[in-house]
């Protein structure tokens, strides 16, 4: 009996493994370039190394398969770290973190300037973008898989355009119908 569990365990394993989908996270840099052959809206997940709930949404959100198949299929995908000290060349500027102190690498530092530029205030925060890398919008928090899908789809489609008020987004929640599974 304990040796069919065992294998049962085993199979159940694998095919959970199998079936994982991992997102394709790129550099800004990278994303800039696959655009000019490929446009698409981007998804950047602006986070700190110190944030629980950054890693959080990358654990119970970001893993979840049908959020890594959406995003794949649809946008490219960054990773920032908001509080890094990274170079970000973004549409002929370039950012740096100035303050930066490496002897907080693993805990609160200097916000980067990219970071400030795109507004963001808290962590996690998942900034969209369209086809030409303008910014949609920014939108701050934790989000589980049905939270986020939302947000995945009204930007892809272009939706977000005829969402101009706040009667408007209420409309859309509760006409959206989501497909994610948590």
């Amino acid at each position: 009996m304990k040796r069919i569990i065992l294998v049962f365990s085993v199979l159940l394993v694998s095919i959970s493994t199998v079936n994982a989908q991992k997102i394709n996270w790129v550099s800004i840099e990278e994303a800039q370039e696959l655009m000019k052959k490929e446009p698409r809206k981007v998804i950047m997940d602006v986070y700190t190394v110190w944030c629980g709930p950054c890693k959080m949404l990358d654990k119970n959100t970001f893993q979840n398969p049908d959020v890594a198949n959406y995003i794949n299929k649809n946008y490219y995908a960054i990773k920032f770290n908001a509080e890094g000290d990274s170079n970000v060349t973004f549409q002929g500027n370039t950012y740096t973190n100035p303050d930066y102190d490496p002897a907080k690498k693993k805990r609160r530092n200097a916000q980067h300037q990219f970071a400030r530029y795109l507004s963001v205030r808290a962590y996690p925060t998942m900034v969209f973008f369209d086809e030409e890398f303008n910014l949609i919008t920014p939108v701050s928090g934790y989000l589980l898989p049905k939270q986020i899908e939302i947000y995945l789809k009204l930007f892809k489609t272009d939706k977000y355009k005829e969402v101009t008020t706040k009667e408007d987004w209420e409309k859309y929640q509760k006409e959206f119908v989501s497909e994610f599974k948590s």
